[in-house]
């Protein structure tokens, strides 16, 4: 069995969301962990495992990041890591993937399906072997409790359930 490990400084964890329905937010967590366990070349028995610290949660702007630290949204206090664990693993084209698993946001733990793109491997100056990853989904916010809403005079929300994941993975073979 190979065991990969994230590349923090060569990987990005981001989620986009709308505001007000006319622009979009990014943000990004600048903290997390993730491992890769697989035995197959082709990826067909891979696992993973992701956390990322809420406390790291990143959207250019302090205000909105201790908004979203506290009970309205992620009630980082009670609840500091959003966890990943996959479940299994299907081939959907040459190096495209659906992964699904069980995210943990708060005290909820839902399925989640995540669109996976496998951008190669490769040895680095230093002999290491390392794989890219592109990885994407969406999630309903509110099913994980991240609750708070408000509405514009117009009747538009101002932030949207829906929130679009985008992760940038490097991982690296451990010896």
């Amino acid at each position: 069995m190979a065991i990969y490990k994230i590349d923090v400084d060569h990987s990005d964890i981001m989620f986009k969301v709308k505001h007000l329905m006319i622009s979009t937010v990014t943000g990004i967590f600048k903290k997390f962990d993730a491992t890769l366990e697989v035995n197959e070349q082709d990826l067909s028995d891979a696992k993973v495992t992701f956390e990322a610290d809420v406390t790291s949660i990143d959207t250019k702007n302090e205000q909105r990041d201790t908004h979203l630290k506290s009970d309205d949204f992620f009630n980082a206090e009670q609840f500091p890591k959003m966890t990943f664990t996959s479940t299994s693993i299907e081939r959907t084209g040459d190096d495209e993937f659906r992964l699904m698993g069980d995210l943990t946001i708060r005290d909820t733990t839902k399925s989640v399906e995540l669109k996976v793109e496998y951008n190669g491997s490769t040895k680095d100056p230093w002999g290491f072997e390392r794989m890219g990853f592109e990885v994407s989904g969406k999630i309903n916010r509110k099913e994980y409790g991240l609750k708070w809403s408000a509405v514009t005079e117009a009747g538009g929300l101002v932030v949207a359930d829906d929130v679009k994941l985008a992760m940038n993975v490097e991982m690296v073979k451990q010896a």
